[in-house]
């Protein structure tokens, strides 16, 4: 039986490191063993960097990558999210095809699973055939209950695009409704996607700016910009006098596993608050950062020392084109590493491989280095890049 054979600096299995060992794959790229280089036999390809399971891409908006290089870094987030409203209006030829180069960038980099956010059905013909699993996070706005009918309708659209499109496809996916923001969705909205995401996976961008709290706070802020874009010319969510996590959590509480995407501005009392609500509510958190994305529209990164105090189960996202330089879950590791160099280098590659398959629920085929999986395997190289290997 052939088989192949893979060394590096060091092999990173999704738990820890190992040196001087070769992993051994079947053809079909299902691990084999982890050897000692003396017991692994001649065909050994050599390579320089660390070599770890396929990476998982917990938060990523595909379909805005036709958004590269237009809405210039260090924005703000208001201005950042009335650009990203604006300046959607492009040739469907044009972006179809920046969704090609996105999802082939994503798949050369070794990226083999990806959370992705989706208002459209614009991505389904391409991950109809793509290798890449897909767990289809269909986002609603919805900012008020007199429209929470008619908009859940309409979305529940777009995931059935998206369903019969895949229904055929050769790699894993799932597609439900989510959440948009705290800032996008009606009270009644909320209560409805409560029942139907039931036991699902699910999204919502959590704290990316202050405003964010001052809206349920005060009925004031930022926001009220973009809501003019929407023809709406006060605070449609009811003030709670609470921070914004605070108010909309509570709407949750049927089995789902919530991922809170990019906290930037995430206090060490919330942390706590939101922790025990989900034990006490039987709903599962996950920390999703998306580092670059965070300084490219704000200049700011997470707080991620919290998270680790707080044993909160941390992944990684890239976001989307419209906010971020490249989809490198490789860059966004090494972005961790230059702004938080005392964090082990293997705690953050789990976040990058087995965190994220188990939080996508993907952990049975993706993540580590084990029996039975068909993880992929990537090389991270010495200048921060990444390449599929298999």
């Amino acid at each position: 039986m052939n088989y192949k054979k893979l060394k590096a600096d060091k092999i990173f299995d999704g738990y820890r490191f190992h040196t001087n060992k070769v992993l051994i794959l079947h053809q079909d790229g299902r691990f084999a063993d982890l050897v000692i280089e003396s017991e692994a036999g001649e065909n050994i390809e050599p390579y320089d960097g660390i070599i770890t399971p396929g990476l998982v891409n917990c938060h990523c908006h595909l379909e805005l990558s036709h958004l590269k290089n237009v809405i210039p870094p260090h924005t703000g987030l208001i201005e950042f999210l009335c650009s990203v409203v604006t300046k959607r209006d492009f040739p469907s030829d044009f972006i179809q095809e920046e969704i090609v180069k996105a999802e082939k960038e994503m798949y050369d980099n070794g990226i083999v699973a990806v959370g992705d956010i989706g208002n459209t059905a614009d991505t389904a013909t391409v991950k109809s055939k793509s290798k890449i699993r897909w767990q289809n996070f269909v986002e609603v706005l919805s900012f008020t209950d007199e429209k929470a009918d008619e908009n859940l309708n309409h979305f529940k659209k777009v995931a059935q695009q998206l369903i019969t499109a895949l229904h055929q496809s050769k790699t894993a996916n799932r597609t439900g409704l989510v959440p948009h923001a705290p800032y996008s969705i009606s009270p009644q909205t909320f209560q409805q996607l409560n029942s139907l995401t039931e036991n699902q996976i699910i999204s919502i961008h959590n704290q990316e700016h202050p405003a964010e709290n001052e809206l349920y706070q005060t009925g004031g802020g930022d926001y009220l910009k973009l809501f003019k874009i929407f023809g709406i010319d006060k605070s449609p969510f009811p003030i709670t006098g609470k921070s914004s996590i605070r108010s909309i959590l509570p709407y949750f509480n049927k089995g789902q596993t919530i991922f809170l995407v990019h906290n930037t501005c995430m206090q060490e009392d919330e942390i706590i608050w939101v922790n025990e609500y989900a034990a006490a509510n039987g709903v599962k958190l996950v920390y999703c950062l998306c580092i670059n994305a965070n300084l490219y529209i704000e200049n700011k990164v997470p707080p991620i020392d919290l998270f680790l105090k707080h044993n909160c189960h941390i992944v990684l996202g890239t976001d989307s084109y419209s906010s971020n330089w490249q989809l490198s879950v490789a860059s966004e590791i090494a972005t961790i590493q230059k702004h938080f160099p005392h964090i082990p280098v293997e705690s953050v590659l789990q976040w990058a491989t087995i965190n994220g398959a188990k939080a996508l629920q993907w952990d049975k085929e993706l993540g580590g280095f084990e029996n039975g999986k068909t993880s992929g395997v990537v090389l991270l190289s010495n200048d921060g890049n990444s390449q599929k290997l298999a």
